[in-house]
């Protein structure tokens, strides 16, 4: 298939430039003004003003297949991040069986090889059982497939027992990707314990449960040399922590979800789509955040997309289970929150978004050039919509953005120069 998009904003790294496209092959074949249009499949025109970007990646993706297919399958789930502009994700292993094993990862493979739309980068865990405690895994058995380990769900509570983790993914250069919750300190809690906690009468999660496994994991990379990224950060504590780990050398990232960025335990309601974990924090740790976002020390904006059925989402906050839907509201959100209100460029959340998880994560290069793979977004960053669950392709219906006005859709996603998805 040849590919011609016309009129095109085409991310540069530090800026947009004007330039036609054409792909052949699979491949970026060239960039300019007035390429000729004889022998092109297909041609869209951008109008000068929609953005091409390298496609959206997700490092924190809950696919729920095998095991929970009732919730998600990597069908769904993939056509959901294909129609958000993503064209690659990261699954969490939070799945039955646990990918523990080759054999056990080899059954989550096998579906992703015949389903998905887009490509997708499994974890494996880092115990066996996914249990935090225990065991490890063999990690090297798994080192070709997996894109890294991790316990999502679960943090690794025994200090030896990350530090022999981690002394063994530096040896074959892999990453640990670390859920942190120390479970000592939950006391069966479910939200923030901050002021709404204490006025409706929840039981709460304090932040230490949080930032201390993340300084206790920075210690232990440090002294491993280990690549340590930290899943889903919601905590100011968290961002000094991480901050200082870097300016001391540290091999540590970190990712933040689009919630944590726009909405605090302020905004609170009696609803189970107001529920995940991490629980939304405080203003203040909602502030941090966003600085550890424009001064750099946050790297990657993850969905952490975990779908339940409805009827698990249904109990309030006490009684449903912890997960949103993400995929399909990221980038409308964060760029009606962020980029729309100048905190941060557009160049930036594309940064955040594509290109510096594919940096981590060894997903690609993340640049539009001759040459390079077409794997792209084509972004109409000024297009008003609401926010309606009902319309989306996951399966998973529970948001806090639902009724939100937001600016920003997914026009055409390019895997590889094929269409995976379409709306023009």
């Amino acid at each position: 298939m040849t590919l011609l998009i016309k009129n095109a904003l085409v991310y540069q790294g530090s800026e947009f430039k004007k330039s036609d496209v054409l792909i052949k092959g699979g491949i970026i074949h060239s960039l300019g003004t007035s390429i000729p249009e004889n022998g092109v499949n297909h041609i869209f025109d951008a109008k000068d003003k929609y953005f091409l970007i390298p496609g959206f990646v997700d490092v924190h993706t809950h696919l729920r297949e095998p095991g929970f297919s009732y919730k998600e399958t990597i069908k769904t789930g993939t056509m959901a991040a294909a129609k958000a502009g993503y064209t690659a994700i990261c699954t969490m292993p939070n799945l039955e069986p646990p990918p523990d094993c080759a054999e056990n990862l080899k059954k989550q493979t096998d579906i992703i090889e015949t389903d998905a739309v887009i490509d997708v980068y499994p974890f494996a865990t880092i115990t066996r059982g996914r249990t935090g405690r225990g065991a490890l895994v063999d990690f090297a058995s798994m080192a070709d497939t997996a894109v890294g380990y991790s316990d999502d769900g679960t943090g690794v509570q025994e200090e030896e027992l990350m530090l022999g983790a981690m002394e063994m993914c530096a040896g074959i250069n892999k990453i640990i990707a670390a859920h942190c919750e120390v479970d000592d300190l939950l006391n069966g809690g479910y939200i923030h314990n901050g002021e709404y906690c204490k006025k409706h009468n929840h039981k709460g999660i304090c932040s230490e449960s949080e930032w201390l496994q993340i300084q206790r994991d920075c210690a232990l990379a440090q002294r491993t040399g280990c690549r340590y990224h930290v899943c889903h950060i919601s905590t100011k504590e968290s961002v000094d922590i991480i901050r200082k780990a870097k300016s001391d050398g540290v091999k540590v990232t970190c990712e933040t979800g689009p919630h944590y960025l726009t909405l605090c335990d302020d905004d609170l309601q009696e609803d189970g789509r107001f529920k995940m974990n991490p629980p939304l924090r405080s203003r203040e740790d909602m502030q941090a955040l966003i600085d550890g976002v424009i001064d750099g020390t946050i790297d990657v904006i993850a969905t952490d997309h975990a779908p339940h059925s409805r009827e698990e989402k249904s109990k309030g906050l006490a009684g449903s289970k912890m997960g949103i839907t993400g995929l399909e509201t990221a980038f409308a959100v964060l760029n009606t929150r962020l980029v729309k209100t100048g905190i941060i460029t557009l160049e930036k959340l594309v940064y955040m978004m594509s290109v510096r998880p594919r940096e981590i994560f060894g997903i690609g290069t993340g640049v539009i050039e001759p040459g390079a793979t077409a794997d792209l977004a084509l972004i109409d960053a000024d297009k008003k919509w609401t926010v309606r669950s009902d319309s989306f392709v996951s399966m998973g219906k529970s948001t806090p953005f639902e009724g939100w006005s937001v600016q920003g859709e997914n026009l055409l996603t390019v895997l590889r120069g094929e269409i995976v998805y379409e709306a023009i």
